[in-house]
């Protein structure tokens, strides 16, 4: 067995000999930490360690998924939990993710405390009021770790930028110590065909902390997103061997933990202010989910030389594009205004579907002239001005008119100018 030393970019993963004050792949400045590697000069020697194995011999039984208890987490898991899945849970600190994992786990689990101790899970527990036992393991060692989860049904990792291996020198959160220890567990949680779920954090630029592999080591990728200031929450599958991408699951942070909720467009609109100038209903589509949400604008004269434009919760290319379709489509003279958009409920939107409503919205509140508030609107804004259809339209009509609502889409303006005309005047 030998050693060497790299350098290795705690950032992106890349590694070189020697040191330098920038990543050349990444980028990022001061990131390359020394780290010393163990290379072992190993052949396969043994030809009947593995074996090939026909795809009719093997069974699939789709009903023997495990079920976490959370009808939500359930459903952007594609059912459940399979034998030897691996989870990685992402988002950022206070966002619910110990939370959830210990009420999933409460029963059934091993959870592994790496970051607090077994009496400060103990307090979590009872503060969230749950009853049952639950196994807990104070170790950041994987190797320790790994070799006490035989017989457990599955397995709680909180969290994976705590653990270490003795067979690398780099400390605890490094790219070498997350990249390895993630790989042990994954082949540990496979060959014992155990569920498990790992914690990760997250950089200060929204991405996951540790090297861009560790996404592909995993089987599912969940992402926890939502104002820490606001109740509700969402977990999007971003990656899923084992069932779609396209599921969101929806909580209500309570002071008894998170609640699943079944209808979240009510507890999205329960305080909305009706009949107020730049306040239009949306339908997204929330993977295959419709939601119903509000949109709020606000126009005011700007004292700068360049006007502000602000968005929460929408991307803010897109409403600088929308700003300049309806500057130049619809004949609103915006050059001289401040806009700022708002997502209420503290959910963040990708869904072209939500262009129409941004844009009488801000028109609303341009022209102070108010919406009907039974209207919901429904479609894609291009830079000709026209109003596109999307996907899932039906599900979105179904969901609105649920509520109470009317939609308004391109079946009833094929331009953003006509549906100013129509619906605010």
């Amino acid at each position: 067995m030998k050693t060497k030393s790299q350098f290795v970019c705690q950032q992106c993963g890349y590694s070189q000999s020697q040191w330098a004050g920038r990543c050349p792949t990444c980028d990022t400045w001061n990131s390359m930490v020394e780290t010393t590697l163990q290379i072992t000069n190993s052949k396969f020697k043994d030809p009947n360690k593995s074996q090939i194995i026909n795809l009719k011999d093997i069974k699939i039984d789709e009903k023997k998924r495990l079920k976490t208890g959370e009808a939500e987490l359930d459903g952007v898991l594609g059912g459940g939990l399979v034998a030897g899945m691996v989870v990685l849970v992402a988002g950022e600190p206070g966002i619910g993710k110990s939370t959830l994992l210990t009420q999933i786990g409460v029963g059934k689990a091993l959870y592994v405390c790496g970051e607090e101790s077994a009496s400060q899970v103990a307090l979590r527990v009872k503060r969230l009021g749950l009853k049952g036992e639950m196994a807990l393991l104070e170790s950041t060692d994987v190797d320790e770790i790994i070799a006490k989860i035989e017989k457990t049904e599955l397995v709680i990792i909180d969290s994976i930028q705590t653990l270490t291996t003795q067979d690398l020198a780099g400390t605890a959160g490094s790219v070498g110590q997350v990249r390895e220890c993630a790989a042990r567990l994954a082949g540990a949680a496979k060959r014992l065909n155990i569920p498990l779920f790992m914690v990760g954090h997250v950089t200060k630029e929204g991405t996951i902390a540790g090297p861009a592999v560790l996404m592909h080591i995993v089987d599912t990728v969940l992402w926890f997103e939502g104002e820490r200031s606001q109740s509700l929450r969402l977990i999007r599958a971003v990656k899923n061997r084992f069932g779609p991408t396209d599921e969101v699951g929806v909580f209500e942070m309570t002071e008894t933990g998170l609640l699943g909720i079944d209808n979240p467009s009510e507890l999205l609109l329960a305080e909305r202010v009706k009949n107020v100038p730049g306040s239009v209903i949306g339908v997204v589509l929330e993977g295959t989910r419709p939601l119903l949400v509000e949109i709020q604008a606000l126009t005011v004269s700007t004292s700068l030389t360049v006007p502000r434009r602000v968005a929460m919760g929408i991307d803010f290319a897109r409403l600088q594009m929308l700003v300049a379709v309806l500057s130049r489509r619809a004949g609103l003279h915006l050059g001289d205004m401040d806009i700022f958009v708002n997502v209420t409920g503290g959910i963040r939107l990708a869904d072209r579907g939500i262009d129409l409503a941004i844009c009488l919205a801000v028109a609303s509140s341009f022209l102070n002239k108010t919406i009907a508030a039974d209207i919901a609107a429904v479609g894609e804004v291009g830079l000709l001005g026209e109003v596109r259809k999307v996907g899932g339209l039906d599900k979105r009509i179904k969901e609105a008119k649920k509520l109470g609502y009317r939609v308004a889409s391109a079946e009833s303006g094929k331009s953003v100018t006509a549906a100013i005309k129509k619906l605010l005047e």
